[in-house]
């Protein structure tokens, strides 16, 4: 109970502090702050948290939650000067959500409805959830379609893991991860189709073919309980980290990139890949275009 006393205290705190800085007198660069020039820096410290969940940096990550709250108070700053809502109606909104969504866990509520017992498994909560959703919107009048709600500004891979997550709740998804990797292979056929018959020259249709596939792709890393966005920023981070390692070790020796071959390239990528703790004995496969 101490901790949720402590939390409350340190909240309540950093809503004042922002009152303050808001205020005639306060600092000159909240005070000109906008809900649309907030934006940025609200996707600049949602990557930040992001990137210290990838890191598994737990100091790095309770400065970047901290930023992360910051921004959301400062935006409920503003609504509640413009007299549209308070950052307290914002926190009954969500807690008043989350009691009525988890039935299973709270009970009915004021809102909420009985129903079958609670789910057993996180697909079934998801499931459950989005059913939720469907009656709260029905309620209102407001229509709500399965994909509705997915944020067009998400990363395009987030989104079609979201995209994903939402068909599937509906029942509309594959049966099985083989199936997704079916898929990947009837799309990838389409694709080298396309490449063969000088598909530079239908930039459209090869756009269209390549957007197929990389759709089939994160959908079968959603199958796979992988977000993709993140497995992608890793795999990013591993081509980065192991191409400037390359780069080092080819200037070291007199050999700047842009006078060596793609084969003294490949050669000592190779080098660089069983360089690494766990590499497999012998030399390593692959190009060099592939982590």
């Amino acid at each position: 109970m101490a901790s949720t006393t402590d939390a409350a205290a340190a909240f309540a705190r950093l809503v004042e502090l922002v009152r303050v800085l808001r205020e005639p007198g306060g600092c000159p660069w909240d005070r000109e702050q906008t809900l649309q020039t907030l934006r940025p820096f609200v996707l600049e410290e949602t990557y930040e948290v992001l990137e210290a969940l990838d890191r598994d940096d737990r100091h790095a990550l309770r400065e970047e939650i901290g930023d992360f709250i910051f921004e959301g108070i400062l935006l409920a700053q503003l609504c509640t000067e413009s007299g549209d809502f308070t950052v307290a109606d914002s926190l009954h909104a969500i807690a008043d959500k989350l009691v009525r969504r988890h039935p299973h866990v709270f009970g009915p509520s004021e809102g909420g409805a009985d129903g079958p017992p609670g789910p057993s498994t996180p697909d079934e909560v998801v499931e459950r959830w989005e059913a939720l959703k469907t009656r709260e919107k029905g309620s209102t009048g407001e229509q709500r379609t399965a994909l509705g709600g997915v944020p067009k500004v998400l990363p395009a891979l987030l989104r079609t893991h979201e995209i994903g997550i939402r068909a599937s709740a509906v029942g509309f998804d594959w049966e099985r991860a083989a199936d997704v990797v079916a898929k990947i292979e009837e799309e990838v056929g389409e694709l080298r189709e396309w490449v063969g018959h000088g598909a530079a020259g239908n930039g459209e249709r090869a756009e269209e073919e390549m957007g197929d596939l990389l759709f089939a792709i994160a959908n079968l890393s959603r199958k796979l309980g992988i977000e993709p966005e993140s497995a992608l920023r890793k795999a990013n981070d591993k081509f980065t980290r192991r191409f400037s390692t390359m780069e080092s070790r080819l200037r070291a020796a007199g050999r700047p990139l842009s006078q060596c071959s793609l084969q003294e390239m490949e050669d000592e990528w190779a080098r660089v890949k069983q360089a690494e703790p766990g590499a497999p004995d012998g030399r390593a496969s692959g190009s060099a275009a592939v982590p």
